[in-house]
């Protein structure tokens, strides 16, 4: 088990606790007893450490595995080392992300930046008229702005900045140097480092003299357990709002512009562009690097490639990809055949210079 100064590991789980914890089977109940302290990779997982596969590819790490126990599936069991006790799960996926929250719950959440103990910094601006829940916690030079609402148990890391009348509900975090403003914002909501929520989206219409700005008078608003990644910018509607639908988790770095309705449970990866009044459905996910057109709608459970360019509606539960956008198979197929004619190509060439 390797130390780690930023994440040290947990004073003790036994495997029986984890087990049933977590939903898995012990597969030797013997082993009831062992104590796990850490999460590890598979290949330098050593005494007080588990940790998990999901196919026979690592099949070559456990030859030199030490861990004390190990996730995986029924159909994997027979590829662990004996001297290693299984947890045995229906999803090992699930059931070692219910370990890691386990084990190291400070990780879920980005770090508190003081160990103070008072809740609210004298380093901080707070505005009179800002209502704060009890057990609010505000970290130094963070700004409340006037009228803004937040509840118990929801921490403000430093230099964050929470505009005026803003609201922000309980056990939610948001992390240095976000700021929210012109927002609704649920429960147990995480945003992270440097995200910008609220700020005006990009309009603008053609006059005599130029580019002229049309006003942006929506709102954000984000619903319960939602997670914001660093420096993502959520842009404020228009005149409608722009909203984030429960659950949804937002990686790095994406951009979502102004009147965009996300779903439900949604899933967007880095570097993802939304451009202007898009609906995405619940359960859509977004690979990285995607740019998707404005005005348009992506149907529940829809699956969009990496690097994809999505110019017109995606149907409920179909996987698109490729610039533009089209069904998944299609767009391999035609990968697939001009990289043959490539291939014939450079062999005709390659011939014909002997």
């Amino acid at each position: 088990m390797m130390q780690n100064e930023f994440f040290p590991p947990h004073s003790g789980i036994t495997l029986a606790e984890l087990a049933a914890k977590t939903g898995a089977e012990l597969s030797d109940a013997s082993a009831g007893g062992r104590i796990v302290r850490s999460v590890s990779p598979v290949a330098r997982a050593g005494d007080g450490d588990v940790c998990y596969i999901l196919s026979r590819r690592n099949r070559a790490d456990l030859e030199t595995c030490k861990a004390t126990a190990i996730y995986c599936e029924k159909a994997l069991v027979s590829l662990i080392p004996p001297h290693i006790p299984v947890l045995i799960a229906k999803s090992a996926h699930t059931a070692f992300a219910l370990a890691g929250g386990l084990l190291h719950p400070a990780g879920l959440r980005p770090a508190s930046m003081t160990t103070a103990s008072q809740n609210i910094s004298s380093a901080t601006f707070v505005d009179p008229t800002a209502r704060l829940e009890e057990g609010v916690e505000i970290e130094p030079m963070a700004v409340i702005g006037a009228g803004a609402e937040i509840g118990s148990g929801t921490r403000i890391g430093p230099g964050a900045v929470i505009g005026p009348n803003v609201k922000i509900g309980r056990d939610c975090t948001i992390a240095a140097g976000a700021t929210v403003q012109v927002a609704l914002v649920g429960n147990n909501v995480i945003i992270h480092n440097g995200a910008r929520i609220g700020q005006d989206g990009f309009g603008y219409a053609p006059g005599p003299r130029g580019m002229l700005k049309i006003v942006q008078v929506g709102r954000v608003i984000i619903q319960d357990h939602v997670e914001i990644g660093a420096n993502t910018t959520i842009d404020r509607g228009t005149m409608d709002d722009t909203v984030v639908g429960e659950g949804t988790k937002i990686d790095n770095l994406v951009q979502i512009g102004h009147n965009v309705r996300i779903g439900r449970h949604c899933g967007i990866v880095s570097q993802v562009g939304i451009a202007g009044s898009t609906v995405i459905g619940d359960g859509v996910m977004i690979g990285g690097a995607a740019g998707v057109n404005g005005h348009i709608k992506i149907g529940d459970g829809a699956q969009i490639a990496a690097m994809s360019g999505v110019l017109a509606d995606v149907p409920p539960g179909e996987k698109f990809g490729g610039v533009p956008a089209r069904p998944l198979k299609d767009y391999l197929r035609e990968v697939a055949e001009t990289l043959s004619r490539y291939d014939s190509r450079t062999k005709d060439k390659g011939a014909n210079n002997d």
